[in-house]
């Protein structure tokens, strides 16, 4: 797939080794400008571009930037996109935010509020970055890590679900975005690398 990255920190750095990993067609990006992002780009093969760049034709869209950034992306860039919304709410680092300090509106439903008529999915949320660099598995594996997947596209779920695998973890079917809340920081399933039964039971035992 051509995937485009917004963001080139923690997660947003791995998913660009992982993904070229793969084979995919890449395209990362971040708030410094494409200058920044020469070493990540030789290291990778993957192409360092603007924001607009990494969109533009992009199959996927992988969002990974501090949350209190999002409301100043081109929301229009982002149309029918399938974006995959790695980002975390921290009220130290975002600032106070109502609707999430009081979890009445999970994260990822805003970010689908400001980027409207994108097709987000929540994913790679509640995984250290260097567990998604080095704990990948087959499928089968006993020891394999389940990341949940969230979001209210079918479609959109299922072609990030298969990124997931692809990635070497079991992809759990989260629910919508309204009930991504239960793999935001402070839930039983957030940075804990349980398997899929574990995930599964950690959605289930959140509470708000």
């Amino acid at each position: 797939m051509k995937i485009g990255i917004i963001g080139s920190g923690h997660i947003g750095g791995t998913l660009t080794r992982r993904l070229r990993d793969l084979g995919h067609d890449v395209t990362v990006a971040n708030s410094r400008g494409p200058a920044s992002l020469t070493e990540l780009a030789q290291e990778t093969g993957a192409t360092a571009g603007t924001v607009e760049q990494a969109v533009d034709h992009a199959d996927l869209v992988v969002i990974a930037i501090p949350l209190l950034a999002v409301p100043a992306l081109p929301a229009e860039l982002f149309e029918g996109k399938v974006v995959v919304d790695a980002d975390n709410y921290y009220s130290q680092r975002d600032g106070d935010i109502a609707e999430l300090l009081d979890r009445s509106l999970s994260s990822s439903r805003w970010t689908a509020e400001h980027l409207k008529g994108a097709r987000v999915v929540k994913a790679f949320n509640n995984i250290q970055a260097q567990h998604l660099l080095e704990n990948a598995h087959p499928a089968g594996a006993a020891d394999r890590i389940a990341l949940p997947v969230a979001g209210d596209d079918a479609e959109a779920k299922r072609i990030v679900m298969e990124l997931v695998d692809a990635l070497g973890f079991d992809p759990v079917d989260a629910g919508t975005l309204d009930e991504s809340w239960r793999q935001q920081p402070d839930t039983p399933v957030y940075g804990t690398d349980l398997d899929a039964a574990g995930v599964r039971q950690g959605l289930a035992a959140a509470r708000p």
